[in-house]
């Protein structure tokens, strides 16, 4: 439990940041008049603050809460994975993807993910099921907002439903008027904040690092062994290197297609600016996804999992590391509220991409295609945006209560299983459409039709099949049985199915123009 200095510290600082955050809003929502506006800004952005504000975007409260807890459950099986293996193929993937996917983008000019896939394909049916399938995310702002209760609820001392009830209220709130004007600059604020405390948790460490690494791993051992040991097979998420190293490569390479990431790079306005926008945003996001360890450095905090006699969940290690570590003393104290400062930036950071790409996807992408012919005055899709806001703040809060009340081992898996269905789908489009000459619109449609359909087998049908009917499915059957299913092996068997699929269609048709009928 925090101190009564901890939870006044807490609550000045947090005024202080939301005072913060409504500037740059009320700032950004004056120059805002249109969707377009809203989605893609007015403003002439620098491209180191893009690059920053893009960095702050790929974090979220996953990188700086939610996966360091599952280290500490699991060890250095887990750092591998989450720390090595995923990053690499990530930022390679963003490097490869961005250039190409900015330059049609703006050539179209494009405001959503669903309106690039449906502008190069030429078909405005592929744009409404990407932007029906795009709802999805919503189980990534799920798991936002149960890092950010954990971490407010145990900084505060209040409990956590009325935490999360203010946090929505004010989170989309906000949002509901702020958009791209306004996200790129408290996403650079945020970053910077997140610059600080990634260093300070992953300079934490050091009372259990300073006699060397033997010593280090040997503490870790002596709590359990298979924490030092690069697979953990009572695990759920590392028992092997299949799901160690090539399901989480797949998937990091696949992770960039996600609306509020890759179309980041439309809020440039020249092309001379992507190589700075990238050279920051890599920078950065190296050193952010380098705070894993501390998950490593929680469960030396707490051996067994417990706090002040009662269990730790996932969800709540390492908001408990911090109120623990830094407790002791005015100097710590204060080093403490920046920290929590800086998670509350790394979930604020990508909840706001999310709240801002989600909606205009759905206003643009589903209401203005199925409804538009109703509505003559543009300026009503603002307030058609705002009133999704409300829709999607209702919604997630909803969800959000149950991850809270019920976890199923964590609020990651929930929102792994939606974050990875969507972009399994999205990755033969957009990598196709980038990569190949000609590619089709009935090539890009196999492939995420296969997808779609190979990603909920794998992870609802082969489980369901195994656990209970008994059938066999060989060497797989280990990613089956259990109550927990890896949504990183259904992205991974759903990814290379659906690139197969498409480039048998591809190779096959590849002498013919692209379509040019819609659907």
């Amino acid at each position: 439990m925090a101190s009564i200095q901890q939870v006044t510290g807490g609550w000045i600082l947090i005024a202080l940041y939301a005072i913060a955050i409504l500037f740059f809003v009320i700032r950004g929502a004056l120059r805002t008049k249109s969707i377009s506006d809203y989605a893609v800004g007015n403003f002439n952005f620098s491209p180191w603050f893009v690059g920053l504000s893009l960095a702050a975007a790929m974090t979220s409260a996953a990188t700086f809460v939610i996966n360091p807890g599952l280290i500490a459950a699991y060890g250095v099986s887990g750092v591998l994975s989450f720390g090595i293996f995923f990053p690499l193929a990530s930022l390679v993937s963003l490097v490869l993807l961005t250039k190409s996917f900015r330059r049609y983008g703006s050539t179209v000019k494009a405001l959503t993910l669903a309106n690039w896939i449906g502008s190069r394909y030429n078909s405005k049916g592929y744009a409404l099921f990407i932007g029906f399938l795009s709802v999805l995310l919503l189980t990534f702002i799920v798991l936002i907002l149960v890092a950010i209760t954990k971490v407010l609820s145990k900084s505060l001392n209040v409990n956590e439903m009325y935490v999360l009830l203010g946090v929505v209220v004010f989170v989309f709130g906000y949002m509901m008027f702020g958009g791209a004007n306004s996200m790129v600059y408290t996403n650079t604020i945020q970053a910077m904040v997140m610059v600080v405390v990634a260093i300070v948790l992953i300079s934490s460490g050091y009372p259990y690092l300073k006699d060397g690494l033997f010593s280090f791993f040997n503490k870790l051992s002596a709590i359990d062994p298979v924490l030092i040991k690069s697979t953990n097979t009572g695990s759920p998420l590392f028992r092997d290197f299949f799901e160690i190293i090539l399901a989480q490569m797949i998937v990091g390479a696949a992770v960039v297609c996600q609306p509020h990431i890759i179309t980041k790079s439309l809020l440039l306005k020249k092309e001379s600016d992507v190589n700075r926008y990238l050279v920051a945003a890599v920078i950065i996001q190296v050193l952010f996804y380098s705070v894993i360890v501390t998950g490593l450095y929680a469960r030396l905090t707490f051996p067994d999992l417990t706090a002040n006699g009662k269990a730790l969940n996932v969800d709540g290690i390492i908001p408990a590391y911090v109120v623990q570590v830094f407790s002791q003393g005015w100097v710590a104290i204060l080093i403490g509220l920046v920290v929590i400062l800086g998670l509350l930036s790394a979930g604020l950071s990508t909840i706001e991409g999310l709240i801002q790409s989600l909606s205009t996807t759905i206003t643009s992408d589903i209401i203005k295609p199925l409804f538009g012919k109703h509505i003559a005055d543009e300026r009503k899709y603002i307030l058609i945006n705002r009133i999704v806001i409300i829709g999607m703040a209702i919604a997630s809060f909803a969800a959000a209560r149950s991850q809270i009340l019920h976890p199923n081992l964590s609020v990651a898996i929930f929102a792994q299983n939606g974050v990875y269905s969507f972009f399994s789908i999205a990755f033969v489009p957009i990598a196709f459409g980038i990569f190949l000459k000609n590619t089709s619109r009935n090539t890009a449609l196999t492939g995420s039709i296969t997808a779609l359909v190979v990603y909920f087998l794998v992870y609802y049908l082969f489980p369901w099949l195994v656990n209970a009917h008994g059938m066999s499915f060989g060497f797989f059957d280990r990613y089956f049985t259990g109550k927990v299913q890896n949504p990183a092996i259904a992205a991974a068997s759903a990814i290379t199915f659906s690139v197969l699929a498409g480039l048998i269609v591809y190779i096959s048709t590849r002498k013919q123009l692209p379509a040019k009928t819609e659907i």
